[in-house]
């Protein structure tokens, strides 16, 4: 069980729940995902979902990962991204982050993962394409980065791409903050290219989960929230989906002006 959100508020198509703290937020999500999934499953016989990765996910990956009476056997992976030249075994390999957290723990039907290390990066983005596009995806889980990125789709981000998966420049706000969390120990070991869904591919999911907690992204939730709706801005465009819910906790939240809540 979760509690009641200190407050919950609409912003153009986008609901957002603050709750006290990094703890609560996560169990507030994977409560929501999990009901998305048992819904799907309801209305299709199976489930197709997205998972991203980061230190703002640990949480709510853990909390899913304990969420009672879910048949995961119905269930088909993908994750968002993964860095261009590291491979499965890498340290900060996504491929390797949601194995251990979240792979490894679940009998998924089928886990999809984007290969970094393959030796045609375009073609590994066709090829992760055409199996996205096989059926639509029910709920797609992200986060928000501390530039306002969207999977890796750094400012300004292309919102009308007709691609569903590509291969992207990392600036170097987005390469600091895999610093900062401890991914890379320096700037110049960061890869400085990644395999990302696109916005629009994000956004063609029925549901979104957005899951940001901590200070540090505090700036990024004010852009996304009380920003215009703009490419400088990526996470932005979640505004524009029916179906989003942004669980941010007090300190994410601390930026927003009364208006917003």
């Amino acid at each position: 069980m979760t509690g009641t959100p200190l407050s919950t508020f609409t912003i153009d198509s986008l609901t957002a729940e603050i709750h006290p703290d990094k703890t609560t937020t996560s169990q507030a999500a994977a409560v929501f995902v999990a009901d998305q999934i048992r819904a799907a499953m309801a209305a299709r016989g199976s489930s197709r979902v997205i998972f991203a990765t980061g230190a703002s996910q640990y949480d709510f990956l853990d909390a899913l990962c304990k969420t009672p009476a879910i048949d995961w056997s119905r269930v088909t992976a993908f994750h968002l991204d993964e860095y261009v030249g590291i491979s499965a075994d890498h340290p900060a390999s996504f491929r390797r982050y949601l194995q251990e957290r979240l792979f490894s723990r679940l009998p998924f039907a089928a886990v999809h993962l984007l290969a970094g290390d393959a030796p045609d990066p375009a073609a590994e983005c066709r090829r992760y394409a055409s199996l996205l596009a096989e059926a639509p995806v029910d709920i797609a889980c992200v986060g928000i980065g501390e530039n306002g990125h969207l999977a890796f789709n750094d400012p300004p981000a292309d919102f009308h791409t007709t691609a569903a998966v590509h291969v992207v420049d990392l600036d170097e706000a987005c390469r600091a903050q895999q610093v900062g969390e401890g991914h890379f120990p320096s700037l110049a070991a960061v890869p400085p290219q990644a395999l990302s869904m696109t916005v629009p591919a994000i956004l063609a999911a029925r549901v979104i989960s957005c899951v940001v907690p901590d200070a540090r992204k505090a700036e990024a939730v004010r852009c996304t929230l009380q920003g215009p709706i703009d490419p400088a801005c990526p996470a932005s465009a979640m505004r524009t989906h029916a179906h989003c819910r942004l669980y941010l906790d007090s300190a994410s939240a601390s930026l927003l002006t009364d208006s917003a809540q």
